[in-house]
């Protein structure tokens, strides 16, 4: 196996481990800075870069951390699926990741008040966060590969069944039970390629 290669795919590893690091560190830390009232039950996760129209507000430095963590790792996103896509060619998996890639770099461009844009890239990245984390089968073995088919489908369900949840743990709860699968994800399989050996495949 190529060495070249191998270090590639390491790289797309790390690209991915610390994309997802980045989100939960950059919400932290714009929650920590957002005003009293933010709650984790009836808050969503953009309201930390602003809230949605027509009352939208922008608390700094919250707005800015939130923001552009997600453009930072969005890109960091998008090269990964480039790079991995290099040696596994699984468009099945590549394509949802790329898009998942494009569509956090478009949330924290086009923050809540950017309407109808943010809700367009918001959407992008659940459906294809969800999508990505069940199509990872494509590249990871067993029986790591039934965690990312779970925690897509929990992503996916949650999405489009929110208002079964929403009268019970509110906007914000039901919206991070619909992202956070996807973040948790995005630093699994970014390990899991850290230490792959590209010689047990084919």
């Amino acid at each position: 196996i190529n060495t070249t290669m191998n270090k590639t795919i390491k790289t797309a590893g790390l690209l991915l481990f610390l994309a997802g690091s980045i989100i939960i560190m950059g919400i932290i830390t714009a929650e920590a800075f957002y005003p009293s009232g933010y709650t984790t039950a009836n808050s969503e996760i953009s309201d930390l870069g602003a809230t949605v129209r027509p009352n939208s507000v922008r608390y700094q430095p919250s707005a800015s951390i939130f923001n552009y963590t997600m453009m930072l790792a969005g890109l960091l996103v998008t090269i990964a699926a480039y790079l991995q896509h290099t040696w596994f060619k699984k468009y099945l998996f590549t394509i949802p990741l790329l898009l998942l890639g494009i569509g956090m770099l478009g949330v924290g461009v086009f923050p809540g008040n950017k309407d109808p844009y943010h809700g367009i890239f918001a959407l992008l990245t659940f459906n294809m966060g969800g999508l990505m984390a069940i199509t990872s089968f494509k590249i990871v073995s067993a029986p790591f590969r039934y965690i990312g088919i779970v925690f897509g489908l929990i992503t996916i369900i949650t999405l489009w069944t929110a208002s079964f949840f929403i009268p019970v743990i509110g906007d914000g709860g039901t919206e991070r039970w619909v992202a956070y699968p996807v973040v948790f994800w995005l630093m699994g399989i970014g390990g899991y390629l850290l230490n792959e050996k590209l010689s047990d495949y084919n």
